[in-house]
């Protein structure tokens, strides 16, 4: 049996750690040197997520796509027929954060049914954070979506923010 396939697109401004998330994601994998991502990058990953009944077979086919400027240009066409996306803020740089309903009305212009969770990503630089719990939370309900601090360096709670999107697009 074919498993269930769902578009997932990684959307946030640049150097918020899309990449990085992907990466940690397909690849149990982290590098700390920064490239930024330039039109798109599409890969796939299937994870088993638990339902009532069983386990469904999901084959998500995560895009990541260029933040900022760079998304504005192509937006339209990449988010067409996604059925979520991680929407990723940097918790040391507040505007990213901000930046983020944008990123969400241009997916619901094309996507009106897609399925949202939020990375606060870089939990990792500890003294440097910049986001407090409140606006992550007050934000991700404005959305709705659930609100995972992440980070992609060590790995915590990515596989857990992917499966949580994997279970909303399956129920």
């Amino acid at each position: 049996m074919n498993p269930l396939s769902k578009k997932i697109c990684l959307l946030g401004d640049l150097a918020v750690g899309k990449t990085s998330l992907m990466r940690r994601f397909l690849y149990h994998f982290f590098d700390d040197q920064y490239t930024s991502a330039i039109g798109v990058k599409v890969n796939r990953k299937s994870v088993a997520i638990n339902v009532g009944t069983g386990v469904v077979e999901l084959a998500m086919l995560v895009w990541d796509l260029a933040g900022s400027e760079a998304f504005d240009q192509m937006c339209a066409s990449y988010l067409r027929d996604a059925s979520g996306a991680v929407l990723i803020c940097d918790l040391t740089r507040p505007e990213t954060l901000t930046n983020l309903g944008g990123y969400v009305d241009a997916m619901r212009q094309v996507s009106p049914d897609a399925r949202f969770v939020m990375a606060a990503n870089k939990l990792d630089l500890i003294g440097e954070r910049r986001i407090g719990e409140a606006e992550l939370q007050q934000f991700a309900r404005s959305v709705p979506a659930a609100c995972f601090l992440a980070s992609a360096k060590t790995g915590e709670a990515v596989d857990m923010l992917f499966r949580e999107l994997g279970r909303s697009l399956v129920n």
